[in-house]
């Protein structure tokens, strides 16, 4: 009986140890998992993540400041690519714009790129990029576009080092180099502030509004934005959809958005 009890014991101290062993490494698997599900949510919306990505956003305008009666739409074909050190974003909208108390005008807008150098942080969850912006008039309605081709400078940042709560801002400004000499000049600064708060689950709340001011002729739009947005992985895709109401709190001049909702779809080639 004894020598049936000393056998067995061996036998019983590796099957539990096998037991443990097994659920220590499935507890692993699933940790890699969780923190690479946190890393995808947090890195889906940084503006100069190494990946190839192709966005569809979307600006509705249903109310402008001043007489203007009629809404407004933005749709922005967005496209990024990294090469090396340096990443290209370039932009491509289709507007509706009123041009008058009952009237609009849509078609093709000016399209918008900028180049950003991608500067070593020393701290992967920290990036940082400065570079040209350009921007051609390729609108094809007078009132979807300035008619002028501009230049200026980009400058974005993004703060990915918590899992819970990234931000960041982009500052851009251009100025007219050339075009259409009947067309009013250019000189625009832009502000946009964004913050992403993870909820779990890829469910995230949002703010990325964008703050302009039109330097030429004096007049500016300062909105605030709180959004919910969700990112899934799909094969080597990281899809990221939201919706983001806009509120202006500040405005200056006539035609200017007093609320736009935002809402995109973003995939992430990895």
């Amino acid at each position: 009986m004894t020598s049936m009890l000393s056998l067995r014991m061996p036998v019983l101290l590796i099957s539990l140890l096998s037991v443990a062993v097994q659920a220590q490494d499935q507890d692993a698997a699933e940790t890699e998992k969780t923190n690479s599900s946190e890393s995808a949510s947090a890195q889906a919306n940084n503006p100069l993540a190494n990946f190839t990505a192709f966005n569809l956003h979307n600006y509705y305008i249903p109310e402008l400041s001043g007489p203007v009666e009629e809404s407004a739409n933005s749709f922005i074909l967005r496209y990024a690519k990294p090469f090396g050190k340096w990443l290209m974003r370039a932009s491509l909208p289709f507007n509706r714009t009123p041009t008058g108390i009952n009237t609009t005008e849509s078609g093709l807008g000016d399209l918008d790129v900028f180049f950003a150098y991608l500067f070593d942080t020393g701290n992967p969850g920290r990036s940082f990029g400065i570079g040209p912006q350009i921007v051609l008039p390729t609108a094809s309605e007078d009132a979807t576009g300035t008619g002028k081709y501009q230049a200026g400078l980009a400058a974005v940042y993004f703060d990915a080092t918590s899992a819970q709560f990234q931000w960041g801002g982009l500052l851009t400004y251009r100025t007219d180099v050339g075009g259409d000499s009947d067309r009013a000049d250019t000189s625009v600064f832009a502000a946009q502030p964004f913050y992403f708060i993870q909820m779990g689950g890829g469910y995230y709340l949002r703010g990325a509004p964008i703050w302009a001011f039109d330097l030429e002729n004096d007049t500016y739009n300062i909105p605030i934005g709180l959004g919910l947005g969700k990112v899934f992985k799909s094969g080597n895709t990281v899809f990221n959809v939201f919706a983001e109401p806009q509120f202006t709190i500040l405005h200056k001049g006539e035609g200017q958005p007093l609320f736009q909702l935002f809402v995109g779809f973003n995939m992430q080639f990895n």
